[in-house]
Order: C-alpha cells, then sequence, then structure tokens
C-alpha cells in the first residue's frame, strides 16, 4: 500500500466514523400514553423529568435513584439533537433532554404506564417531546 492510498484509507474510516456518530439514535423515542405522547427509553417505559434537578444536575441520589432509575448514558454516547450527557454524583453518566435528567419510574411495569407523573406533590413530570 502506498501512502496516498494509506492516508485515502484512512480518510475514509475516519468520514464513515464522524458520520455514523452525527447520525446516532436519539437516546429516547416517542410513545403514546393516556396522557399523550411521551419520551420513552428503548423498551417503551415512560420517561419523567424531576423539578428539582438544576442547571444539568440530577438531585434524584441514593434511594431517590432506586425508585426513579436514571436513563443511563455509556461512555461512548455523544450529545446531540437536544440531548445531552451529564456526570451524576456517583459518577455515572445520564441523559438529559434539553437540560433535563431523565428518569423511569420503578412502579411503571410495562410501556405506556405513567404512574409517576405528578408525583411528590407534582415535582415529577412526563418528559414531553
Amino acid at each position: 500500500m502506498t501512502i496516498s492510498s494509506f492516508r485515502l484509507a484512512l480518510t475514509l474510516v475516519a468520514s464513515l466514523a464522524i458520520t455514523s456518530a452525527a447520525f446516532a439514535a436519539p437516546p429516547a423515542k416517542t410513545g403514546k400514553t393516556d396522557k399523550g405522547n411521551v419520551l420513552t427509553d428503548a423498551k417503551g417505559m415512560s420517561l419523567y423529568t424531576f423539578d428539582k434537578d438544576m442547571d444539568g444536575k440530577s438531585a434524584c441520589n441514593g434511594p431517590c435513584a432506586t425508585n426513579w432509575p436514571a436513563l443511563k448514558a455509556e461512555a461512548s454516547d455523544a450529545a446531540g439533537d437536544g440531548y445531552t450527557v451529564i456526570t451524576r454524583d456517583d459518577g455515572s453518566r445520564q441523559w438529559a433532554h434539553k437540560g433535563k435528567p431523565l428518569y423511569t419510574f420503578a412502579r411503571d411495569q410495562k410501556p405506556g404506564d405513567v404512574t409517576g407523573d405528578g408525583f411528590l406533590n407534582g415535582a415529577w413530570h412526563l418528559a414531553m417531546p
């Protein structure tokens, strides 16, 4: 392989990597519930936001995180299309939508359940697309 062939191959590989990152699927989907369309995780479970979260930081840790599991982001995940990745207090990564960290609710049993909406005197809300 000549140097120019090697450079061309390297350029193609880099271009494909950038293109695939740019078109990565968003971390949430849209699902239908009795309360309208909401953001869901890959399994179709409703996603929620928490009023006590501020400036892209989760306030739901410890026992709260047991009831409200974070929508986890992997180290290789990249922000885009209104989604960002935040770092939680325990060092794990979590998806946020429009600056609001996203969670599921442990009491939701099946796709379409929205039992967490309005929980804790209205502090928890369905995440809307």
